[in-house]
């Protein structure tokens, strides 16, 4: 019973949108509460899978050979399904209030409800094949979010995002092929599945496969030189980009990556290699360039875009190191970046939102008209930077750790970033918390009079991800503990 409820927990999202575009819903607080109810009924059905658990996989459709669309919850999966299934509900709350003077309102909650039940496929892929199915569908259901608004910015944005996601599948393509010919099955098993006396001496060649499926999967996670549609399509609604940015897009792809580096390549195969140095120093780049790029963006979101790409590169720097360590420190991350993030996102859209400001220096004295926005804004801040008791210094603790522990000349560079990357996140941050409480003394309060903070639906959402960050910053040992059976291979 519990294989078919892992195809109706992935379908019932995606089937029940449909609604939303065959009726014409006059009364809008009833497709608020059917569209909720929706979103948390499949929530409840993924959480009640995840804690029954079940190893045996569910082969959904069966082609040739060992080419299957197959479901299976191992201990990757369940991380990552989990996160989502947390996110969504409050995502979908937060948007209510977002879009109510949005247009094409309907249109919206169809894709966004479908992009949950794909994002659920591609946590719940038994195999490469499944997983690369469901990534690729990722990319046609988000495509007509990010061009929500249809302004000729937005269209250009999503035929950017489009192509690079597209030209990433491909080269990721060439991985699976390769995987195909060279390994034992498609299926995720810990440790790889390449078998040593079919590759010969074609080593190198594999080697160079993997750095291009790497770089593939490394597109949505917005890997350095790669990474330019993501600021692009920040022109999307805030609850289309904060999903974009926290969990939906920019994760699947490093838990792409995660799954083909550890699960079908093979860190053994891979560790000490020269394509192992090629990533990780793709990886540093990127977190250098992504918190530079930071500290000079003016507008609000995409100042954290920029932030997305080189937190990005933490978890794919903590992937490349090839280590039980490293997993550890990328999984920590992926989790805890993701409620810092959507945090992060949501106040600088509650601030849009309700005062129609998206530039730095339009939010002076905000922070006390909007003191429950702020405050909230605050905590995530200083989660991000890597303060002591937040979320984030839990995460970095472990990439860094893991790192020195790497026995990789090269993995010192990557402290060496991540130090630098806590610096400029201070700058681009703080920069906003305190033009938002210090606007100076001469500063006329009487123009932003009519700022306020914004509805229930808008700061429950909030609130709830701030508790979440504090939590995990102050008592993250349970956490650690299942993150650490995962990244072990024990489950």
């Amino acid at each position: 019973m519990s294989k078919v409820l892992m195809l109706a927990a992935i379908l019932l999202p995606i089937i029940g949108s449909i609604p939303l575009f065959l009726f014409k819903w006059q009364n809008r607080r009833a497709m608020r509460v059917y569209l909720e109810i929706l979103v948390c009924m499949t929530s409840f059905l993924v959480w009640y899978l995840l804690l029954k658990g079940s190893a045996e996989p569910f082969t959904v459709v069966y082609f040739t050979g060992n080419l299957a669309i197959e479901l299976k919850i191992d201990g990757l999966s369940t991380m990552f399904a989990g996160l989502v299934s947390v996110l969504w509900p409050f995502a979908t709350l937060y948007s209510f209030e977002y879009m109510q003077h949005e247009p094409r309102e309907r249109s919206f909650f169809l894709f966004y409800t479908m992009t949950y039940g794909v994002t659920l496929g591609i946590a719940l892929s038994g195999n490469l094949l499944t997983m690369y199915f469901f990534y690729e569908l990722l990319t046609l259901v988000t495509v007509p979010l990010v061009m929500q608004t249809l302004t000729r910015e937005a269209i250009l944005a999503s035929r950017k995002y489009m192509y690079y996601s597209l030209g990433g599948a491909a080269f990721a393509f060439i991985g699976l092929i390769f995987v195909i010919i060279y390994g034992s099955s498609m299926d995720f098993v810990y440790g790889g599945v390449l078998e040593l006396e079919k590759i010969g001496s074609r080593t190198n060649l594999l080697l160079l496969i993997y750095v291009f499926s790497f770089c593939g999967f490394g597109v949505k996670a917005t890997l350095w030189p790669f990474d330019s549609w993501l600021p692009h399509a920040s022109v999307a609604p805030t609850p289309v980009t904060a999903l974009l940015h926290a969990v939906a897009v920019v994760k699947s792809g490093a838990f792409a990556v995660i799954r083909m580096t550890y699960y079908s390549y093979g860190t053994d195969f891979l560790r000490g290699t020269w394509a192992q140095d090629v990533v990780m120093t793709l990886t540093i780049i990127t977190i250098v360039y992504g918190c530079s790029r930071a500290v000079k963006e003016t507008h609000l979101k995409r100042r954290l875009a920029y932030s997305t790409v080189s937190n990005l590169s933490y978890i794919l720097f903590g992937a490349s190191l090839m280590t039980p360590a490293g997993l550890l420190g990328a999984l920590t991350h992926i989790l805890f970046h993701a409620f810092m993030k959507i945090c992060s996102f949501f106040c600088v859209g509650a601030v849009m939102s309700k005062t129609g400001k998206s530039y730095v220096h339009e939010i002076d004295g905000f922070g006390k008209k909007m003191p429950a926005v702020f405050a909230c804004f605050t905590i995530s801040a200083l989660a991000l930077i890597g303060v002591p008791g937040m979320a984030g210094f839990i995460s970095k603790w472990y990439l860094a750790s893991a790192a020195v522990s790497a026995d990789n000349p090269l993995a010192y560079a990557g402290v060496a970033a991540l130090l630098l990357s806590a610096l400029l996140t201070a700058i681009y941050m703080l920069t906003l918390v305190v033009r938002a409480y210090f606007p100076g003394k001469d500063f006329d309060y009487a123009a932003i009079e009519r700022v306020q903070d914004p509805g229930v639906c808008m700061w429950v959402p909030l609130v709830f991800f701030v508790v979440v960050i504090m939590i995990f910053g102050l008592r993250s040992q349970t956490v650690i503990g299942f993150l650490s059976e995962i990244a072990a291979g024990r489950y």
